[in-house]
């Protein structure tokens, strides 16, 4: 049976991660290397049943997506890795039964492709860039769990001064809908 302490929430600073509910959490630092590290390491000692990437990212200014916006990946991309696919993948995709869950709990969540890279600005493609997803999903493959990254936009990838982005209400954002999207996660995994 499945259950809100079988689901791991993944995020790369505590400021991400909602600590109000039942669910485990894992802080695996910043960047896809640190990321893929510790979710592997976590699924090594005790496998959960699906796995919740969680945290704030940057939009394409052109995407015009507003600050505190959540987004649901549809798959992750690793950015920085450019080689043929046969040596080495470079997306994944989330679990589409997650992608269910998740959009059922946050409808009003934009269904987006996340770019992942270890630099601000490297998400060459995509709209949405963060560090760390494609590690976490890539992990999760290789373990067989099912597994999905959310974001909340904080700032435009472009704006350079970091003052102007919105840190504090995309951490608050992202928060806010955890204890929801486990909650569906939970409910779908129940009826799979």
């Amino acid at each position: 049976m499945t259950s809100d302490s079988s689901i791991l929430v993944v995020a790369a600073t505590p400021r991400e991660l909602a600590a109000d509910g039942p669910w485990r959490t894992l802080h695996c630092g910043v960047g896809p290397v640190e990321a893929a590290a510790a979710t592997a390491a976590a699924i090594a000692v005790s496998p959960p049943s699906a796995i919740l990437q969680v945290g704030i990212a940057g939009a394409r200014r052109a995407r015009a997506v507003p600050p505190c916006s959540i987004v649901i990946g549809s798959e992750s991309r690793y950015c920085d890795l450019s080689v043929p696919a046969e040596w080495s993948p470079s997306v994944v995709a989330a679990a589409p039964h997650l992608i269910e869950a998740v959009r059922g709990a946050v409808p009003d969540a934009l269904l987006l492709p996340i770019g992942t890279s270890a630099s601000v600005g490297g998400a060459s493609g995509c709209d949405i860039e963060a560090m760390e997803g494609f590690g976490v999903l890539r992990a999760a493959e290789r373990a067989g769990i099912p597994a999905i990254e959310v974001r909340a936009v904080s700032n435009d990838i472009e704006e350079p001064d970091r003052g102007l982005w919105h840190f504090d209400a995309a951490f608050a954002a992202v928060n806010a809908v955890t204890p929801r999207i486990v909650a569906a996660i939970v409910e779908r995994l129940r009826h799979a």
